[in-house]
């Protein structure tokens, strides 16, 4: 008995040393890779930035660097950092402050953020507003008409999707369109095509339908059972799910609160997207998940992140290199390395837009939930990714459309439905669905191999070390595929997919192909170690994106 006992402890101390042998290797790799591919990034940028658009002059370094704001999206954003904050300040004392002073709840809250969020409006979108509030108008009367019958989600779902389509097409509709009386009105559409934030407005058109719809059923969720599996409604406080799944009375489903929910000012422009429930259950009642302290760190922790991608975009011109086509003329390394450094700048780039705009919800007294709560260098498999990115839209996206649909008993057909959306979603591009329909075909195999293994497991047929090494092997070739399908998504396009092919299966790319497995098969090995799962992260993520979650 004694011997046994002996044996057992020294195959644990054995296993012990061997993990934390593994671990320093994985860790001497790790600084291997990134020391690499920091030194090559900084000679491509200098190498090569006369050749590159979107440089301006930068204010980091002496003498100054040329600051990387080739995108767009970041670019308007930064830019008018100033005058949001000053807007969402006020907007954010003022609703605290109506708040206490006249004891509002959801009624005198939602008109009261009505008011500031059509104040906002006219300045981003002036007369197009108009379009907004009938389109708006035509989903409510629809909703409250309908919401009964059996082909209520159809009509939902094709009315939405009209508009989503027909917003896109005919570029927001110019007032010419209408008549030569109207024509005038062109010349007060504000400072930001409403068409595109509308996108935002669709989700929660349909959001506010759903619900409402089944405000009408008996709801089948199980709080109870919620409650001793959730840490945070284990504590007292209510987590964003039980607000979701909350039924709203139907005295709640009013024009009013409707009509704020759907232009709410800190959500309305990106989001993050939450649920016609959870936003007025927390117009009723502030919510409490996070105490001042915590929403103050909150938002230095997005501060940090910013200076982080000043520093980023001072040194490394990833972006810069995507959008003037100047990988066309690098190594089948350099494409990687300018490949992997476009994803994590992606990365950093809505993780700072979506938190800075939740920040000012959460000041507000309303949680929306958080779009980025990993760091993409932690994703190792395409679910998890997709769980982990834009995760307000994969909850809504869950809710609404995955379920509905049959969920996990028609998954490998849902997928198909759900990417093909979120492409047209996004804008109605050949490259964007060629993103969505490749991220489909390397999702299938994923999923196959997943049931298998996991079957494998369970029966235990697979030894733990074969397993362990099967599913870093797995990883790898997902995480590969994953950059393939964002590359082709979001900078080469599909007519630059065969060229990316041709690249890599020459004699250079070969290696290259190869040095990408092992490297992410390091990565993907580290980030399953139950050491790093602790704080679930990788040695691959936190080493250069530090703000995470």
């Amino acid at each position: 008995m004694n011997t046994n006992k002996n044996n057992s402890k020294s195959k644990s101390r054995l296993k012990q040393k061997q993990n934390k042998v593994e671990l320093l290797l994985l860790l001497l790799y790790a600084i291997g890779f990134y020391t690499f591919c920091i030194r090559r990034s900084l000679h491509l940028s200098r190498d090569h930035f006369s050749k590159l658009r979107g440089l301006r002059d930068g204010w980091l370094f002496s003498p100054p660097r040329l600051n990387d704001v080739s995108d767009a999206q970041w670019r308007n954003f930064r830019s008018n950092l100033p005058i949001l904050s000053l807007v969402f300040g006020i907007f954010t004392l003022l609703a605290n402050i109506c708040r206490k002073l006249f004891h509002l709840r959801a009624r005198g809250m939602s008109i009261l953020w009505l008011f500031l969020s059509l104040i906002y409006l006219s300045y981003l979108h002036g007369a197009c507003i108009l379009f907004i509030f009938l389109i708006a108008s035509a989903n409510f009367l629809l909703v409250k008409i309908f919401a009964q019958a059996k082909y209520f989600t159809f009509l939902l779902w094709i009315f939405n999707l009209v508009f989503l389509f027909c917003n896109r097409i005919y570029e927001g509709y110019p007032f010419s369109k209408f008549g030569e009386q109207w024509e005038y009105l062109d010349n007060f559409r504000g400072t930001f095509r409403w068409h595109i934030c509308f996108n935002f407005v669709v989700l929660r058109m349909i959001s506010f339908g759903y619900d409402y719809h089944w405000a009408h059923q008996d709801s089948r969720f199980d709080k109870e059972k919620h409650i001793q599996r959730c840490h945070v409604c284990k504590s007292g406080k209510n987590c964003y799910q039980i607000l979701q799944e909350r039924n709203v009375h139907l005295n709640g489903y009013t024009f009013t609160t409707y009509l704020s929910y759907l232009v709410y000012a800190p959500l309305y422009i990106a989001g993050p997207i939450m649920s016609f429930n959870s936003f007025v259950s927390q117009l009723d009642v502030p919510q409490t998940r996070y105490s001042r302290i915590e929403v103050t760190l909150y938002g230095l922790r997005w501060v940090f992140g910013l200076c982080l991608m000043e520093l980023m975009t001072h040194l490394f011109y990833f972006n810069a290199f995507a959008v003037s086509a100047s990988w066309k003329m690098l190594s089948p390394m350099d494409i990687f390395i300018i490949g992997y450094g476009v994803i994590n700048f992606m990365w950093l780039k809505f993780f700072l837009i979506w938190r800075y705009f939740r920040f000012w919800s959460l000041i507000a007294g309303i949680e929306a939930p958080e779009n980025m709560p990993k760091c993409v260098n932690n994703c190792h498999n395409l679910e998890s990714f997709w769980k982990n990115w834009h995760a307000s839209f994969n909850k809504w996206i869950v809710r609404y459309l995955y379920i509905p649909l049959g969920g996990s008993q028609r998954k490998l057909l849902n997928i198909w439905v759900i990417f093909t959306f979120v492409a047209v979603w996004h804008d109605l591009e050949w490259k964007l669905l060629s993103w969505a329909w490749l991220t489909c075909l390397f999702f299938v195999p994923e999923l196959l191999v997943k049931s298998a293994a996991n079957a494998f497991e369970a029966r235990g047929a697979l030894d733990g070390f074969i397993f362990h090494e099967l599913r870093a092997a797995g990883g790898a070739i997902t995480i590969t595929c994953l950059m393939v399908a964002n590359l082709v998504g979001y900078v080469i396009g599909p007519s630059g997919f065969s060229w990316l092919i041709s690249q890599f299966l020459g004699k250079e790319g070969l290696s290259v192909l190869g040095f990408m497995f092992l490297t992410f098969y390091v990565g993907t090995k580290d980030a399953m170690k139950p050491i790093a799962s602790v704080h679930n992260a990788s040695i691959f993520g936190p080493m250069i994106w530090l703000p995470v979650a």
